[in-house]
Parts: structure tokens; C-alpha cells; sequence
């Protein structure tokens, strides 16, 4: 049987693979929501997955980093490898693995504490680091979610004061502060207003020169700005995966044209 990695319209990126699906389908319960997802996505990449809304690309999304698991009824097949290992191995860590690959969800979500804390609460978990260690990772978590400028003087003040960008740049630097190796977001930009999505924008163009990048947008613009790779999902298939400018450009089937060109989802 030709799989979807087989397929002409599926391309298979040249150099490091860093995370990869091999026939992924997702269950919930007895509805199937993925079907025989086979992906690959290059190492220091940005790739945006599009598509109308309940196409899938969410839940695929979280299927990288074992988010389903925490849905009752949630069931997968297949394969999603990160450096060529099995991340649904029954001896698979999972905390390790939500470390190494972190999410940014769509809505910002700080915890109920101070700025400083939130970048703080991973690496205290994990590793227990000393107070001068601690500030170092804190600043340069910051520093890296071009943010600490606003906030060095706000350290210790409630990050629920901060505004909805600002708070969306600090669940950044959070995921950053346990050293992950590849960032998925989940719509980071649909909440905010467009200086502080230009602003998101900026920063993962800085983060992909150290980090694997996955994002689900609904922004055609977004997509096309900010990737390398797309793939267009349409009810729990991908349909299409290439170089964006190809993708947006030239795509090779007709139903990527229809939506990337607005006549329809």
C-alpha cells in the first residue's frame, strides 16, 4: 500500500530530520480524528500547519509531545519519532520528553505567580538549580523571549499584570527556561492584537536558529511569513506538505489551492 510519505505531494525535507510521524492516526473513543499521518520535520525549521478550523492540526500538534494523554478516551497508532526514537514507547519518560519538547498554547497562560517564578517553576523542578544559577536562566529565558527589558524591573510583581502579549512572551520564555529542543505552538498569536503578533513573529524567527519550530496558525499571512514548510490539513488528513513557497505558490493539489487562495474553510 503507497503511504502519504510516498506519495508525490508529500515532500520529505533534505538534511537533519528532527521529529517525524510515521502513519499517525488518533483516536477519540471510537472517532477517528487522525488518519495515517506521515510527516518529517527538518531540524532548526519553522513548519506551519494550516487548515480549516477542526481539521486536526491541533490535535496532531499535541500528539508530538504526548498532550493527548491527558484526554480521557485518546488513543494512538502509529509512529512520531524525535531523534529517531519512539516517543510512544512504553518506557519513554514522559516529563523528560514535555522538556524536550515544549508547547505554547493559544491563549497565554502564566501561572498565579510572580514573573520571576513562572520562568523559574521548570527548571526548579527539574534540576533544583542554586539562586545564581536560577537568575541566570531566568534573565536569559527572558532575554531570549525579548522580554526582559520590559520586565526587569517587574520581576517580582504578579504576571497577570502584565498585558496579554507580554504574558504570551513569558509562557515563551518559560518553555525556554527547561532547554527544549523543539517548540510547538498552538495558535501563540490569535489572541493578540497585531503589535504583539508582529512581535511573536520576530522572536521565533530569532528562535529557530537554536530550536525546532511547529506551529498551527489560521493566518494565511502568518504562515507564509514566517515558515519554512507548511502542510495543509483538511478533516484529520494531510493533504499537502512542501517548502511554503511552494505551498502557497504552486501547490500540487487542488484542494490546497482552494483554501490557501480563500474559496473556502
Amino acid at each position: 500500500m503507497t503511504t502519504q510519505a510516498d506519495t508525490p505531494h508529500i515532500l520529505r525535507p533534505a538534511g537533519e530530520i528532527k521529529l517525524e510521524t510515521r502513519r499517525l492516526a488518533l483516536f477519540y473513543n471510537e472517532f477517528r480524528a487522525l488518519k495515517d499521518i506521515s510527516v518529517a520535520f527538518p531540524a532548526r525549521r519553522i513548519t506551519a500547519l494550516i487548515g480549516p478550523s477542526g481539521c486536526g492540526k491541533s490535535s496532531f500538534l499535541r500528539c508530538l509531545n504526548r498532550m493527548n494523554d491527558l484526554i480521557d478516551g485518546a488513543r494512538v497508532e502509529g509512529e512520531v519519532l524525535l531523534d529517531g526514537t519512539d516517543i510512544y514507547h512504553s518506557e519513554i519518560d514522559i516529563p523528560l520528553l514535555r522538556r524536550r519538547v515544549g508547547m505554547v498554547f493559544q491563549q497565554p497562560n502564566p501561572f498565579p505567580m510572580t514573573v520571576y517564578d513562572n520562568v523559574a517553576y521548570g527548571p526548579r523542578l527539574h534540576r533544583a538549580p542554586g539562586r545564581a544559577d536560577l537568575d541566570e536562566i531566568v534573565e536569559r529565558s527572558l532575554r531570549s523571549a525579548a522580554l526582559w527589558d520590559e520586565v526587569k524591573d517587574k520581576l517580582h510583581q504578579s504576571a497577570l499584570d502584565l498585558s496579554g502579549g507580554q504574558q504570551q512572551r513569558l509562557c515563551i520564555a518559560r518553555v525556554l527556561a527547561v532547554e527544549p529542543e523543539v517548540v510547538l505552538m498552538d495558535e501563540p498569536c490569535s489572541a493578540l492584537d497585531p503589535t504583539a503578533t508582529f512581535r511573536i513573529e520576530e522572536l521565533m524567527l530569532e528562535l529557530v536558529e537554536r530550536y525546532t519550530i511547529v506551529i498551527v496558525t489560521h493566518n494565511m499571512y502568518q504562515a507564509s511569513r514566517v515558515s519554512h514548510y507548511a502542510g495543509f490539513f483538511l478533516m484529520g488528513e494531510l493533504i499537502e506538505y512542501g517548502e511554503t513557497v511552494q505551498i502557497f505558490e504552486s501547490p500540487k493539489d487542488r484542494r490546497t489551492d482552494d483554501y490557501v487562495r480563500g474559496r473556502f474553510g
